[in-house]
């Protein structure tokens, strides 16, 4: 307790002083970073060549993914997954009509459902996430890594990269 506190007779004041339990705390700071984020993601120009919006969807993700990192590992220690999915819904929202638009216009791959591929690149992001905490991914590699597997993921596949039907 600092000399200030002490002399005034109050007690050490600490954050959870402000909140019922440290789930509420946790959900609220994610809370406001994911309102943080949707108002920069709405900047973010979805218009035009599918996969170039792809591209800068995920780069400008990733930035928002790699400075709220702590956050969300807390999040994920303490709060119950449907939570944190729920949570999640607006932004994925974005992402979800971004790959809905491109398989109409036969750019991104329609043979799996759109939720799907959405899903993979919210692991695709975390994971690099963790990678880069790790050490395993650079910092500033990460952005471009990120938006080719997602582009890799989505992308109508080529006829010399097409998978071989599973055997009968």
């Amino acid at each position: 307790m600092n000399d200030i506190a002490q002399e005034a007779g109050v007690g050490r004041v600490t954050l959870y002083g402000h909140f019922p339990s440290r789930e509420a705390l946790v959900e609220a700071a994610l809370i406001r970073l994911l309102a943080q984020g949707d108002e920069v993601l709405k900047t973010v120009d979805l218009t035009g060549d599918p996969r170039d919006a792809l591209r800068t969807l995920m780069e400008s993700g990733w930035l928002l993914i790699a400075q709220a990192a702590s956050v969300l590992q807390a999040a994920q220690a303490a709060l119950p997954p449907g939570r944190i999915q729920e949570l999640h819904a607006k932004p994925e929202q974005r992402v979800h009509d971004l790959i809905r638009r491109g398989q109409t216009e036969g750019v991104f791959r329609a043979d799996f459902p759109a939720d799907l591929l959405a899903s993979a690149l919210h692991h695709i992001m975390h994971g690099a996430a963790v990678d880069v905490a790790a050490g395993r991914l650079g910092p500033t590699d990460a952005p471009r890594f990120v938006a080719e597997m997602a582009l890799a993921v989505c992308l109508v596949p080529t006829a010399a990269a097409r998978p071989r039907p599973a055997p009968e």
